[in-house]
């Protein structure tokens, strides 16, 4: 572990900013399912994208909902991680995702934008938004994280 990935010694923001740099390695599961263009848009907010691919269909013929949840569970879990102190890291206690739309490869580039809606000494909330590339809402999840002091 690096410097810049050292929860004990860097701001979670600091930590997603090296990532982003290339300074640090992305999570696997960024790999796993494809995920790209990580954005920080600012302390409490991150973005995330994934072009669907065959790969992430269902027996339906559709993205798995398994892949939206993934998003907007690194979507909200990231805002959180961009407002985590030197120190400080979480956990989620719960995400609860609503399917609003099917995703299939016509679908083109998805956007899982999360934002920190409160945050308190404890516990997180926070949301995502999954959208199309003409804004469309395909999918929308809240969660609550705990914040735990490192190991």
């Amino acid at each position: 572990m690096t410097q810049t990935q050292d929860p004990a010694r860097t701001t979670g923001l600091e930590q997603l900013r090296a990532v982003v740099d290339g300074i640090a390695p992305a999570p696997p599961i960024s790999a796993t399912l494809g995920m790209v263009d990580l954005e920080i848009l600012g302390e409490g907010s991150v973005a995330v994208s994934l072009l669907p691919e065959e790969r992430h269909y269902n027996p339906l013929g559709t993205v798995h909902g398994g892949v939206h949840s993934a998003l907007l569970d690194t979507a909200c879990g990231c805002s959180v991680h961009t407002t985590m102190a030197a120190g400080e890291t979480y956990t989620t206690l719960d995400l609860s995702v609503r399917f609003l739309g099917a995703v299939t490869v016509d679908t083109g580039m998805v956007r899982a934008v999360g934002q920190v809606l409160r945050r308190g000494r404890r516990t997180v909330l926070a949301e995502a938004r999954l959208t199309d590339g003409a804004g469309r809402m395909l999918a929308h999840a809240t969660s609550t994280c705990l914040v735990l002091p490192t190991p």
